[in-house]
């Protein structure tokens, strides 16, 4: 009987008495041992398994103390009542398997993610490390990184950046729930969006406490004369590649945006997609038009992975005026510090192995080389998603093909974009419908991802798409 109860039991190799408790944890939690129900006594159980007494005895006495057994004198020892039992999930539990043509936006080409480079940077960075730097720091992250980005983000972004204003987070989504939470404590109860926008990050903004109001979007970007009669305090742009329509914020609009920030207001820019422009350098960070009146967010989610969970915000240091100057707020001087309470009541800090690798690979240029190599690639792969989307859905207006890493398809009139999204996917292509990110009525639409599928499987998710949209008109 014990026997089936330990499955596959073979006392050699590796630590008897840890092999043991394990086992017996296991049957115990998947009910295969049910409270109540006695064990072999230790001597009997040892000659089954073919181990020494003191095996059996250390593994009950451990199981004991962890309130799986109970022994008792006279009565041997028992499954301890009340024990949790683990049931298996029913069928339709099970996780949804990926798309054969997964093109929903937001995740680089993670085969292209510098595996050797990064290898190589955290091992000079273990190599050179301090112990003090594998302790409790500063929350706002070590000197070396802050050092590092301040001057990579004034060198590639023109960012005016200095390192006691830079807080390293753990990618734009934590930095954005930090900001919420301060601006919420300050009585910034609103913050302006653009419309439409990334559902994430209304979820994101609402489960901190700020109300997103919505700006209209046009083919410069931000409406910026819409946003001043918003009566909003502050506002959140994607200058460079705003998602998800792909437009770039015009020169005209990217003065207007910094004088009503000049004038009282806060903006938080998210650099998303910046580092990816294909038919000229990419434009420089709206931050440096208004270095006093915003935060300016990035991450390596879009470059390298966003499984490293890596990311930075370069916080306002000037004294300010009232935040957005109309409701007699806090000035937007201090959100340096306040900021960095708030990162340090989270997490206590981004950890530090990261850190160190990531300040390596700037110092030694491995992340320019690598932005290099994958530009060309992200290229050729929007030139092969264009091409085939004009050829299997001519109807749909392609948008935001400059830059970035997606293509923002609006769809003719009449069309539903949930729709076409299920056809799609029920032939193995994943889109993104832009629906759910806005807060006003607007055009049928749905976003493209490309960066991490090569060109021949893009041409044959177009077609699919192409026939998806012929099935439901």
């Amino acid at each position: 009987m014990v026997r089936e109860l330990l499955v596959a039991w073979e006392p050699a190799g590796g630590e008897l008495t840890g092999r043991l408790v394990r086992a017996l944890r296991d049957a115990v939690r998947e009910g295969r041992l049910v409270g109540g129900e006695r064990l072999p006594a230790s001597r009997a159980l040892a000659v089954e398994l073919g181990v020494s007494r003191g095996v059996v005895v250390e593994a009950y006495e451990q199981l004991a103390a962890e309130g799986y057994l109970v022994g008792r004198r006279g009565s041997g020892t028992r499954v301890a009542e009340g024990v949790a039992v683990e049931r298996p999930e029913p069928a339709g539990a099970v996780a949804e398997a990926e798309p054969p043509y997964d093109l929903k936006p937001g995740t680089p080409d993670l085969g292209a993610f510098p595996r050797a480079a990064w290898a190589g940077a955290v091992r000079k960075a273990l190599q050179g490390a301090a112990n003090r730097e594998l302790g409790y720091g500063d929350p706002a992250g070590l000197p070396r990184l802050r050092g590092e980005l301040a001057a990579y983000l004034g060198r590639v972004r023109a960012v005016a950046a200095r390192p006691e204003r830079v807080v390293v987070v753990s990618g734009v989504g934590q930095g954005l729930a930090l900001l919420a939470g301060v601006l919420a404590r300050r009585g910034c109860g609103r913050i302006a969006v653009e419309d439409p926008g990334s559902p994430g990050t209304l979820e994101l903004l609402r489960a901190h406490g700020v109300e997103p109001v919505g700006v209209p979007v046009d083919e410069e970007g931000l409406v910026v004369r819409e946003l001043a009669a918003s009566g909003a305090e502050a506002v959140l742009v994607t200058p460079a590649h705003q998602y998800p329509t792909g437009v770039a914020l015009s020169a005209r609009r990217r003065g207007e945006l910094a004088a009503w920030a000049r004038a009282g207001g806060l903006v938080v820019e998210d650099d998303y997609d910046a580092e990816f422009r294909y038919d000229r350098e990419p434009l420089g960070a709206v931050q440096g038009l208004a270095p006093e009146r915003t935060v300016y967010l990035g991450s390596l989610s879009k470059t390298l992975a966003p499984g490293l969970r890596l990311g930075w915000a370069v916080l306002p240091g000037g004294s300010g005026s009232g935040l957005g100057g109309r409701s007699g707020g806090r000035s937007a001087g201090g959100l340096v510090e306040e900021f960095r309470e708030a990162k340090r009541y989270a997490d206590l800090g981004t950890g530090a192995v990261d850190q160190l690798a990531f300040a390596a690979l700037l110092e030694g240029g491995g992340y320019d080389r690598h932005l290099r190599a994958v530009r060309p690639r992200y290229r050729a792969r929007r030139d092969a998603l264009a091409a085939a989307l004009g050829e299997h859905l001519p109807q749909a207006v392609l948008r935001g093909v400059a830059a970035g890493l997606h293509l923002y398809a609006e769809l003719p009139s009449g069309t539903g974009e949930r729709e076409l999204a299920a056809a799609a996917l029920r032939r193995g292509v994943r889109v993104a419908p832009v629906g759910p990110g806005r807060l006003a009525p607007g055009p049928a639409a749905v976003a493209l991802g490309y960066a991490g599928t090569a060109e021949r499987r893009l041409r044959e998710a177009a077609a699919l798409l192409g026939a998806a949209y012929r099935e439901v008109g």
